[in-house]
Parts: structure tokens; sequence; C-alpha cells
């Protein structure tokens, strides 16, 4: 229920009400939600509030209105995005045509490893960043982050917000990538993490652990990336190997 005490205005909170249960899959998307009248009689308001709290997520392009149909979550044609790809999440995205948003979470620091074993860094100094990506103002993956402390020395002293860290490695430390690995698995978020990529701890989300390998040292970055699959297709090209 909305909390008229609360300092944040009811059609705001309505609004947060809907865009939950659209993340969720409440109102699917291309499904039609409540008419005004519906929502204000569920909720304890009046219809003009309903109506401020709609008006607010079409303005955000999640709802759309179809005269004399009623209101209707935006569908959205899924775009295939080859997230894994060796150039970086940035720039798999812009190579699509679909503009990315990210903004830092957590800023880069250096850091002993002390949870999860699988980290190449566990039990090691590694540097950390963690940040959201966004597209059209819907949070689409979060990605957390370790690089080598002794290869990418002073990378904390970097502004990284909307900048790709492919080319950051390519452009401030000459390096490039010579190969890696990925593994998948479905997992689920909980608190801040869960919050920031506006899933429910009930959510199902594509977590993939990513090792980049370079000439200097195998390992040296790491990054745990979780993807909501209801935005978009995440794909992986193959390449069939050449017998020698």
């Amino acid at each position: 229920m909305l909390n008229p005490e609360s300092p944040i205005p009811l059609y705001h909170q309505l609004a947060d009400v809907i865009l939950t249960r659209i993340r969720s899959g409440e109102y699917p998307r291309g499904s039609r939600i409540p008419s005004e009248n519906s929502l204000a009689a569920d909720y304890g308001i009046g219809r003009p509030t309903a109506r401020q709290a709609t008006e607010v997520l079409v303005r955000k392009r999640v709802l759309v209105r179809k005269r004399g149909s009623g209101t209707f979550v935006r569908a959205r044609k899924e775009k295939e995005v080859d997230l894994f790809s060796l150039a970086g999440t940035i720039s798999s995205f812009r190579d699509k045509g679909i503009s990315l948003r990210t903004c830092i979470l957590e800023k880069t620091r250096l850091e002993r490893i002390s949870q999860n074993r699988e980290n190449p860094f566990y039990g090691e100094k590694a540097y950390f960043f963690s940040r959201l990506s966004c597209v059209e103002d819907m949070p689409v993956l979060i990605e957390d982050i370790y690089l080598h402390p002794e290869l990418f020395s002073g990378i904390d002293r970097i502004d990284l917000e909307m900048r790709s860290l492919s080319r950051i490695v390519k452009e401030e430390y000459f390096m490039r990538p010579a190969g890696g690995k990925q593994n998948f698995r479905i997992g689920y978020l909980s608190g801040e993490k869960a919050r920031s990529l506006g899933v429910l701890s009930t959510t199902p989300i594509l977590t993939v652990q990513r090792f980049l390998h370079f000439s200097q040292a195998r390992n040296a970055v790491y990054s745990e990336l979780f993807c909501r699959t209801d935005q978009f297709v995440f794909s992986q090209s193959l390449f069939q190997k050449r017998e020698t």
C-alpha cells in the first residue's frame, strides 16, 4: 500500500509500484495495466493521482497509451547483444546502435579479496569496482570487475564513468586481451544489488564469470556480470577451431 505520511508524493509511490510489477513480470510487456479508476480504487487515491503516476511512466517510455483501449506496458522488440566479446560491454551495445549509460556503483579501490574462491585473486589484493549499465533508464546489467594490481597500477585515479574499460586498457596500459573463458549460471540477487538492477530476490538472473588473459598474465581481469534477460538476448559468437 501507499504511505500518505511519506515525503515521497503518492503518484511517485504508485509509479514505483507499477514499475516493480512490470520488472517482476506481473505486468508483462505488451499487457494492459489496470485502468486509472481501478488503480485509484485499489490504492485509495484520487483518479488525478493515478493519472499522474501513469503519466510519469509514459514519459519514461515504460508505458504507452492507446486511445480507446487503455494503457499498456511498452513492448520492446528484443535486441541481440554479443555481450561476451573481447571488445567489452559498451562496445557490444554500441555495435548494435544501442545507447548505453553506465554509472559507478562502487568506486575503484585496492582491496584484499576474501570472498568467492573462484575469483582468481582470492586471498590476494586486486583493484575492484562495480558499475551499472542502463538502456533508456532501464537497468540491464551489473558488472563487478577485478584487475591485476601491478598491471593496472593507478587505475583508481582514472575516471571510469561512461568510459570503455577495454579502451582504457588499450590506450592507457597498451595491452589487449589474448583470450579468456566464461562460465554461465542462473543466480539471484538481494539487497542493494537487486535494487540497483530493479529485480526481486526471486527473479532469476543470468550470471557470468569472465576471465581475461593477457600476454603479461593470465586472469589479469576477472569480472562477474549479472544480466537481466527480460531486456535483451545476450549472445556469444562461436568460431570453429582450425585443424592443424
